[in-house]
């Protein structure tokens, strides 16, 4: 055989080998890429995504308040370096390590839960921020957020639980609940008042405030970790009751991000007129019980979604505009928000084609 022959045969069997093995090693790395926009006026699977009593139905004049999502590889999914390599050229990719979206100290379905956590949590704030921004009444209650297993609250106290008291001194926000637990010494005796949470449930839905309390008396324990104090094994959150029934209709979402459009959508559909003129707006950002607007991963992705999908304006949090300007997706335009009151401003502008003087982001 020649000697270039056997040269060009040799370079194409290593070839061949590197390829092969680039397919067959698996790398540390995960995908993110643009996921489905959902439009939170409109309906998804043939039903309204916002539920509102006495709203009926979900039409709108054409305009758009979409929330953004990222899709992501699964926990299991492990990419090899031809897909690794492919997805660092890509524009509208990105590859991470795989660590960064499932963490090595959580489980796949921890992860999971977390998620669905944060999604369970992002609607109820988004409701208050909505109610509170249409000067609608909101009630705010401290409940048994966790029972940790073989605490003293365990089959004593259960998650939803709304806490009246501890020893009778009455309790505004989570932490008072700590703060009264800790005066004991662990083996000391501790007495809350609660409303069940089936009680408490009852009268939420009804619109009324939680109402039937019980007295719950635990034997409080060391602290596993940290400096020795009286611990009874809750985590306090807070819950609200609101005017109306809200039920938010979209599933497999997860995470905190789509705060921001949700309270919007809620704004939109229980006020009169329209906030988005006709026009397809779509954004992003995780919002607090005080309409605080927070910074959300992938904002890439999201842009260049709600791009693909239509929007012309995108709602950008504060510290998410830095990243999201070093590369806009042609044709959208971000818009920089802090608070649901920037986001309803920005709105108005829009709808006036008042759109100069939208705050902007910059890469600085």
């Amino acid at each position: 055989m020649p000697r270039r022959t056997a040269t060009m045969l040799a370079s194409l069997l290593m070839l061949i080998a590197l390829l092969c093995a680039g397919v067959l090693i698996p790398v540390p790395y995960a995908e993110m890429s643009p996921g489905p926009t959902y439009n939170t006026l409109g309906e998804h699977n043939g039903e309204c995504v916002l539920q509102i009593s006495g709203h009926k139905g979900c039409e709108t004049t054409g305009g758009h308040l979409n929330m953004t999502t990222v899709r992501v590889t699964g926990s299991e999914y492990r990419m090899n370096l031809v897909e690794a390599v492919y997805g660092w050229l890509a524009h509208d990719d990105v590859v991470v390590p795989h660590s960064t979206l499932y963490p090595d100290n959580k489980t796949p379905d921890e992860v999971n839960q977390q998620n669905a956590e944060e999604f369970t949590q992002s609607q109820e704030s988004a409701k208050v921020a909505a109610l509170k921004a249409l000067k609608m009444p909101v009630t705010a209650h401290v409940i048994v957020g966790i029972v940790v297993k073989g605490s003293p609250s365990e089959g004593k106290l259960h998650a939803g639980d709304v806490i009246k008291s501890v020893d009778g001194t009455a309790v505004r926000k989570p932490e008072d609940v700590a703060k009264l637990v800790t005066k004991h010494k662990p083996g000391e005796k501790v007495v809350f008042s609660v409303v069940p949470v089936k009680a408490a449930a009852a009268a939420e839905k009804a619109g009324k405030q939680p109402s039937g309390e019980k007295r719950v008396t635990l034997t409080t324990k060391k602290a596993d970790q940290g400096p020795a104090r009286a611990i009874v094994g809750i985590q306090a959150g807070t819950d609200h009751t609101f005017p109306v029934r809200i039920d938010i209709k979209l599933a497999d979402v997860g995470g905190p991000s789509a705060g921001l459009m949700f309270s919007l959508g809620l704004v939109d559909r229980m006020s009169p007129g329209d906030l988005t003129g006709g026009t397809f707006i779509a954004g992003t950002g995780t919002i607090d019980d005080k309409g605080t607007v927070g910074p959300i991963g992938g904002i890439e992705m999201k842009t260049i979604g709600a791009r693909d999908a239509g929007a012309r304006f995108f709602l950008t949090p504060k510290e998410n505009c830095a990243a999201a300007a070093k590369d806009v997706p042609d044709g959208l335009r971000l818009v920089k928000v802090h608070t649901i009151d920037d986001a309803l401003n920005a709105l108005k502008k829009i709808r006036k084609g008042d759109t100069a003087g939208l705050p902007k982001c910059s890469t600085s």
